[in-house]
């Protein structure tokens, strides 16, 4: 026999398969986590199988990517008009004077078209909204967008968790 498989410094390895009674996975996992980790005999341990965590995140963001597929949204046409080249010849009389442009405020139907390119991008954003009475901000990526309910589901991506918002919290988005 191999003498340097029969040394193992008093570590043993066992591949063990454990079956614990909670009401959900989270808690089985914790009292697990629990038992392994009061323990002063075991040292090390990694977890094979059994974690159904992040389960919801998958289910919204597999709804995300096929609401994209469905929706067919084209974003309409923007012209531009660009400033005409000065003429060779001093103009004639005074200079006229051009009105200053005013921008209108942006419609909801150009705010939706940016959440949907939002979510078509899969872009990150930062969203500014009053929640509860409290400024919240937050990087995160719109997964979905249901103009029927005005509400918005965001994936925080610092937190690793799905926000839904009403479209009448959200400030701005960045």
């Amino acid at each position: 026999m191999d003498k340097k498989l029969q040394h193992t410094d008093g570590n043993y390895l066992f591949n063990v398969d454990i079956l614990i009674n909670a009401r959900t996975n989270p808690l089985a996992l914790q009292y697990l986590l629990e038992m392994l980790n009061n323990s002063d005999k075991i040292t090390d341990f990694n977890i094979n199988s059994g974690l159904e965590l992040g389960r919801t995140i998958d289910t919204l963001l597999r709804s995300a990517k096929l609401a994209l597929k469905s929706d067919s949204f084209t974003p309409a046409p923007v012209s531009v008009k660009l400033p005409q080249k000065p003429a060779d010849k001093p103009a004639e009389g005074p200079p006229v004077k051009n009105p200053p442009v005013v921008t209108p405020a942006e419609t909801p139907a150009d705010v939706f078209g940016k959440i949907r390119q939002y979510i078509q991008n899969n872009q990150l954003v930062r969203l500014r909204a009053n929640r509860h009475g409290k400024q919240v901000s937050m990087p995160c990526r719109i997964l979905n967008f249901d103009e029927d309910a005005n509400s918005l589901s965001v994936y925080h991506v610092d937190e690793k968790q799905v926000y839904t918002f009403n479209l009448n919290e959200i400030d701005e988005f960045i």
